[in-house]
């Protein structure tokens, strides 16, 4: 018989093992890993997603990165011919008096697929699916494919999604523990040297060797303006 001077008596050793038990399951199904499913062209991903619809995987959770030049669907700003991720920006930050209508309706999109996963209804889907119901619901295709990627399983995106450390922190990608898969992956040196690449013309190569050439002879920071100064130099 159990003693009555410890624990197993009332129990309390059984209850507590329960709780671990519970903790681990909780952990376990938390830490299921999403499938970061990246390619070379947004056109691939349109393919790779019809593959997908013809799977027994169809149904599987899923989103699809992509930039606002696909996904936006203010009248303004997608047809606009300047920057689109300034100009909405700034409607977001409301500094012409206007905010983005679209923006504020993008939990109807994640209420429809939640609906439509819940009615075993929910077939894989391509960008253009994507803004289509976006302008049916009056609702923000890009952030809701964002808001989607919480509950995926499959996220698709372009190389650069994962490679360009700066867009995996503005899409707030996280890849630690996650599967990644690369599409034609020989095209990744090229993918990455893009990254990390940026394109100057002459004309400002001399303008900012001016600018150090104030610097310099002005004596302020001297030590970090000079071998900017020289690089330039060498550069023109």
């Amino acid at each position: 018989d159990p003693c009555s001077q410890c624990s197993c008596s009332s129990g309390k050793e059984t209850e507590k093992d329960a709780s671990k038990a519970k903790k681990k399951e909780n952990e376990d199904q938390m830490s299921i890993p999403k499938i970061f499913f990246g390619t070379r062209t947004h056109k691939q991903i349109s393919q790779i997603t019809r593959e997908l619809k013809r799977t027994a995987y169809s149904s599987v959770p899923m989103t699809i990165l992509s930039s606002r030049d696909y996904t936006c669907i203010h009248p303004v700003v997608s047809s606009s011919t300047s920057n689109r991720n300034e100009m909405c920006v700034e409607l977001l930050e409301g500094k012409q008096g206007k905010s983005c209508l679209y923006y504020h309706g993008v939990h109807k999109v994640s209420e429809y697929y939640t609906l439509q996963l819940a009615h075993q209804k929910c077939q894989a889907w391509d960008i253009e699916d994507l803004v289509s119901l976006g302008k049916k619901l009056r609702a923000c295709a890009y952030f809701a494919a964002r808001e989607l990627m919480l509950g995926a399983d499959i996220v698709f995106c372009p190389y650069n999604y994962l490679l360009d450390p700066q867009i995996r922190e503005s899409m707030d990608i996280n890849l630690k523990g996650q599967v990644v898969i690369l599409d034609e992956a020989h095209n990744i040196e090229d993918s990455a040297r893009e990254s990390v690449s940026y394109s100057v013309t002459e004309h400002q190569l001399r303008s900012a060797r001016e600018e150090l050439d104030l610097m310099v002879n002005n004596n302020i920071r001297q030590k970090d303006h000079e071998p900017l100064r020289a690089v330039c130099c060498s550069l023109i």
